[in-house]
């Protein structure tokens, strides 16, 4: 998908971008395939705020997605590419031989009117799922399991993929979108290729209004706070705070290690991922 730019009329479309949608198409999702939503704007079941800047977005509602791929070796067919607005790809709606219809997100080059299929042995191209056993190494994949049947889980993002590094006995090792190395068990499906609409992460939101739309309210900073709002609040003129960065509650940030120690899955990381922050 392409950037669409506008003429500088106003301030805030001289630097605004949006991706084109005319490649997609505008047909309602079927009615069993959508879902309401109740949107809690940052607030747990007690109603407490555990997630601040949140509140305010346009009204939506869920599309289901089939990231299990379990309808398994029955051919189906791509009869829209639609915009999802509760994630960044897109998705394709799909019309299975047997009449059923799933969403699945949409990978880069799969077209309208194209096939795709899931099971052991199906060709790989990309939209088809199969088990990591069955896909050869050096392919790009994204949708994987992490466990067998629980559908996937990694690499879902617009643009996202993860490529297959090799076979070990019962596990894939895998080259996860951070760089980290991870095995991964061989029975779990992968789909093949790449997330589609790559561009998003090239938009230009241009004002703050088109925050306010995506339900991302303002945020402001602890440094200028009051010492009783915030920990770096306080100090005369501009004050940088005068101590390391940190939460309103204390807990230090930017950089601050949140992954438990002994966690289970540590084993199957072979490789970290790459810290791309300078100097650490």
């Amino acid at each position: 998908m392409a950037l669409k730019k506008f003429k500088p009329r106003t301030s805030s479309l001289r630097q605004k971008t949006v991706l084109d949608y005319s490649g997609l198409d505008k047909e309602r999702p079927p009615k069993r395939l959508l879902e309401n939503l109740n949107y809690g704007a940052g607030r747990n079941s007690a109603g407490r705020i555990t997630m601040w800047h949140r509140g305010g977005r346009h009204k939506r509602q869920y599309r289901k997605i089939d990231f299990k791929r379990d309808k398994r070796d029955i051919a189906g067919i791509v009869t829209s590419l639609q915009y999802d607005p509760n994630r960044s790809a897109n998705i394709a709606l799909i019309k299975y031989s047997d009449g059923d219809f799933r969403f699945i997100l949409a990978p880069d080059g799969l077209e309208k009117g194209g096939e795709v299929k899931a099971g052991s042995g199906v060709p790989i191209r990309p939209g088809n799922a199969l088990p990591l056993a069955d896909i050869p190494q050096g392919t790009v994949v994204h949708n994987i399991e992490m466990q067998p049947g629980r559908g996937g889980q990694i690499a879902r993002a617009a643009g996202s993929f993860a490529t297959i590094a090799g076979i070990d006995g019962d596990h894939a090792i895998l080259r996860m979108p951070s760089g980290e190395m991870r095995r991964v068990n061989k029975r779990c499906f992968a789909t093949v290729g790449q997330v589609g609409n790559r561009e998003h992460n090239l938009v230009s939101i241009g004002k703050a209004g088109r925050k306010r739309w995506m339900g991302r309210r303002p945020i402001v900073r602890g440094v200028v706070m009051n010492p009783i709002d915030h920990p770096l609040g306080g100090g005369e003129g501009k004050s940088s705070g005068g101590r390391h960065p940190v939460t309103p509650w204390g807990k230090p940030t930017k950089g601050y290690k949140t992954r438990k120690k002994n966690k289970g899955s540590d084993r199957m990381i072979i490789q970290r991922r790459v810290n791309k922050r300078i100097g650490r």
